[in-house]
């Protein structure tokens, strides 16, 4: 504690880094930001613009960087992606801003931040070329946690010529994102053709009866193969359960938390 006022008290750290190192969060006009989620669960916190204005969304991305030294920003708009890239810009100028209009997703890493670097790798497939947006907002998180991702587009199941061409690959991962809208039959097809965790991710296309991801995920919920179902379109939560599962097979899992009890 004495370390953090000192750095405060001499200008090296701002009220924002301060608070979280002592506190665990950072307060900001437009929320609180847990800049000890990753050390206590392993994946990085995200500011999920959805429901947020522009300037809220730049503060938070700003202070994230600050605290923890990189920020995540789901479902963004291209006007919020702009406020971001304007907000770091003039807080952190030497950070990078990558920014991914299909995925609607952001990622600001601070010049020193040294990403994580899992020995695992994340297959993240989809069934066609609607479902990449959801899909590359998982790949992305797992990404952020460390992960390998080897994404494999449009292999659905209206043709399973191609998912076969694509087995080897897809087999080769130590964990499997599925991603796929109507009536999310691929989760089901891949789980049964390989021994590694497989995560169905239901996708909001489709029409008609069971349409926007509803049929998708009761196909997923009542596969007989083996799997774990999130909710429709939750990108976010399917790339973050992948990259908890690759720390394990890494055995990175547990590190954060026996740090923190010092042993």
């Amino acid at each position: 504690m004495r370390e953090t006022l000192a750095a405060l008290a001499a200008g090296d750290i701002s009220v924002a880094e301060a608070e979280s190192r002592l506190a665990g969060y950072a307060t900001t006009e437009a929320g609180r930001f847990d800049a000890a989620r990753e050390h206590r669960r392993g994946i990085p916190e995200a500011v999920l613009a959805e429901g947020k204005t522009a300037a809220e969304t730049a503060a938070l991305a700003v202070t994230a960087v600050e605290t923890a030294g990189r920020a995540v920003v789901t479902r963004t708009s291209t006007e919020t992606a702009a406020a971001v890239r304007e907000a770091v810009d003039e807080s952190v100028p030497d950070a990078t801003v990558d920014h991914d209009e299909r995925t609607r997703t952001v990622v600001v890493h601070a010049p020193d931040f040294e990403p994580p670097s899992l020995d695992a790798r994340v297959a993240v497939v989809t069934a066609g070329t609607s479902d990449a947006p959801v899909a590359g907002e998982a790949a992305t998180v797992a990404a952020e946690i460390g992960a390998d991702v080897d994404l494999i587009e449009d292999v659905g199941v209206a043709s399973l010529l191609r998912i076969v061409d694509q087995l080897d690959r897809i087999r080769g991962a130590d964990v499997v994102i599925v991603a796929a809208g109507r009536e999310g039959a691929l989760p089901t097809v891949v789980a049964g053709l390989v021994d590694a965790p497989v995560i169905g991710l239901p996708v909001g296309t489709g029409y008609g009866v069971g349409g926007e991801g509803e049929a998708a995920l009761y196909g997923t919920l009542q596969s007989c193969t083996v799997l774990t179902t999130v909710n429709v379109d939750a990108g976010f939560v399917a790339g973050a359960q992948a990259g908890l599962i690759a720390r394990t097979i890494d055995g990175t899992s547990g590190a954060a938390d026996g740090e923190s009890n010092g042993e």
